[in-house]
């Protein structure tokens, strides 16, 4: 493997709409699906963090709810992007709930926005996501791992 020369603070933000369903971006950068995910900016707040990247890959706005969990295993928090690089994630995943805005894909960071139900995600999902996903249907947390 690769050497990784890169640690990264990130946020992920779980959205169910009212059956349960969850929000996935297919993301431009990989062609996978996956849980609304970026970088906090020099700064920036994790929960601002949040608010803006599911903003700019989905259109929405939204109120965080809870934090469902730190991750940082280098075993499901290492990704190597398409180009080669190798970052590894320290991840805060939130849930929050949509207060506004309309779901759009007019990010270049975008290709599809959707909701599935939990019991039928795509194949192509980013690794670590179903982990998150399980954590916070789970109600306790938050999760360290």
């Amino acid at each position: 493997m690769q050497q990784i020369k890169d640690i990264c603070p990130g946020i992920a933000v779980i959205i169910f709409n009212d059956k349960k369903d969850i929000l996935l971006q297919k993301r431009a950068d990989v062609g996978f699906w996956g849980i609304p995910s970026g970088h906090v900016e020099i700064g920036e707040t994790i929960t601002n963090a949040a608010i803006r990247e599911v903003f700019e890959e989905t259109g929405l706005h939204i109120e965080i709810l809870r934090l469902v969990g730190v991750y940082s295993d280098p075993k499901s928090q290492v990704f190597k992007y398409p180009d080669g690089r190798i970052t590894h994630f320290i991840t805060c995943c939130f849930e929050a709930k949509i207060v506004g805005g309309k779901i759009s894909c007019d990010s270049p960071e975008t290709l599809e926005v959707k909701f599935f139900p939990i019991d039928a995600l795509p194949s192509n999902i980013i690794k670590m996501h179903p982990n998150w996903l399980k954590d916070a249907l789970s109600n306790n947390g938050p999760h360290i791992r």
